[in-house]
């Protein structure tokens, strides 16, 4: 099986010089995806899933290269939930990711990342507004609270 490192290396590799929508390293994004991961308490499989979730949609990493990769196949079955498939309306693939044992709360991660008023500030204005309102919708489909709707962490009891 390949480690975190490698499952890293491999996903850095294969995201090379692409960018976000604000311009940014998209590895940047990858990694937030895997250390929201593991803050929201994920194991390893999900990590690794989080470092290669958009590989395969982006056709960074094809899809016989995740079948042959020594990958849990639970790992490999969440990259495969997490990735889009043309012409697919939002609600089969809600569906597809809440069917898929692990792969809500990489989508969590992913959606937490995404959805970060930071990165989002550096869009323009009918980008922002126009992803603002997919995060949102995708969210309820997968019947996860917004942020303003999560209890606080880390409160003590007075």
């Amino acid at each position: 099986m390949l480690t975190e490192s490698e499952v890293e290396a491999v996903a850095r590799a294969a995201h090379e010089g692409q960018t976000d929508k604000a311009g940014r390293p998209y590895a940047e994004h990858l990694q937030a995806v895997a250390e929201g991961v593991r803050a929201r308490g994920g194991d390893a499989e999900q990590i690794a899933a989080a470092w290669l979730h958009d590989a395969v949609e982006d056709d960074a990493l094809t899809e016989a290269w995740l079948a042959a990769a020594a990958l849990s196949d639970r790992t490999k079955a969440v990259v495969l939930a997490l990735t889009k498939r043309a012409g697919e309306t939002p609600e089969a693939y809600a569906a597809r990711v809440l069917a898929t044992p692990g792969a809500l709360l990489v989508k969590e991660a992913d959606l937490a990342h995404n959805a970060d008023p930071a990165r989002l500030a550096a869009l323009d204005a009918p980008t922002r507004a126009r992803l603002t309102e997919k995060y949102a919708r995708m969210r309820a489909l997968l019947g996860l609270a917004t942020p303003a709707q999560r209890p606080p962490r880390n409160i003590t009891p007075g």
